[in-house]
Parts: C-alpha cells; sequence; structure tokens
C-alpha cells in the first residue's frame, strides 16, 4: 500500500549514488512514495548540498562509492544536521556494522515496498 501523499510531500530527501541509474530509480521510487527528491552522484556533491544548509527529512546514500563511502559521509551529514534520519543501501551482502541511532541499512536491489518499509522504520508509520 503506497504512502499517502500527504504524508510525504512536503518531506524532501537527499538521495546519494556515484550509479546515476541506480540514483534515478530510487528517486523515481521516491517520487512515487511523494517526497520532493535531490540527488547528488558522489559525496562531494552530497556535501555541497549538505553545507548550504537546506531543509532535509531523510538521507539515502550508497555505501560503496569512490574517495568517501556512506559511514564516512553519514557522519558528516550528522555533524551538520544531529537528528537527520539515515538510510545506507548496499549491494554487498554484509550490511555495515557500527550503525549509530537513526541510521539504518537497506541491501540491493530492493523493490518500492522494501524502500518504504525501511524508511518508515527510520521515521516511522505514516
Amino acid at each position: 500500500m503506497p504512502v499517502p501523499a500527504e504524508a510525504t510531500a512536503s518531506r524532501t530527501v537527499l538521495v546519494v549514488d556515484d550509479e546515476w541509474i541506480i540514483a534515478a530509480a530510487t528517486g523515481m521510487m521516491l517520487r512515487e512514495l511523494g517526497w520532493q527528491v535531490v540527488e547528488a552522484h558522489s559525496a562531494a556533491q552530497a556535501i555541497a548540498h549538505l553545507d548550504k544548509g537546506g531543509a532535509l527529512d531523510l538521507l539515502i546514500t550508497d555505501y560503496s562509492m569512490p574517495k568517501m563511502n556512506g559511514g564516512q559521509l553519514a557522519r558528516h551529514a550528522r555533524d551538520l544536521h544531529p537528528a537527520l534520519p539515515i538510510l545506507i543501501t548496499t549491494g554487498y551482502s554484509d550490511v555495515p556494522g557500527g550503525l549509530e541511532a537513526g541510521v539504518r541499512a537497506l541491501r540491493k536491489p530492493y523493490m518500492l515496498d522494501q524502500l518504504r518499509s525501511a524508511i518508515e522504520g527510520l521515521l516511522g508509520s505514516p
């Protein structure tokens, strides 16, 4: 069952993945769930957006990226936005360990229902 659009219509998510097709697919799923989506295709692009101080309700980042992984990006994001919920996605069989409160992991590939469920686990059900 889709999340009602009014539950997320004013919410913004930053999606970070160095693979454009994955970022675009994730963005499409999130828009279907009613989110406003900002895409970044590197940790550097994400940091530039985070440093601007724009309002964000959620960060979804790939774990394995060149130069800075998703765990490092999550720590940087938390320095700037301590309460920001973060979802780390990974295609590896081992989900990153040592995730702090408000950070969860989701294994790739994922479907719309799995993404929705992971978000609801972070933010609570709509």
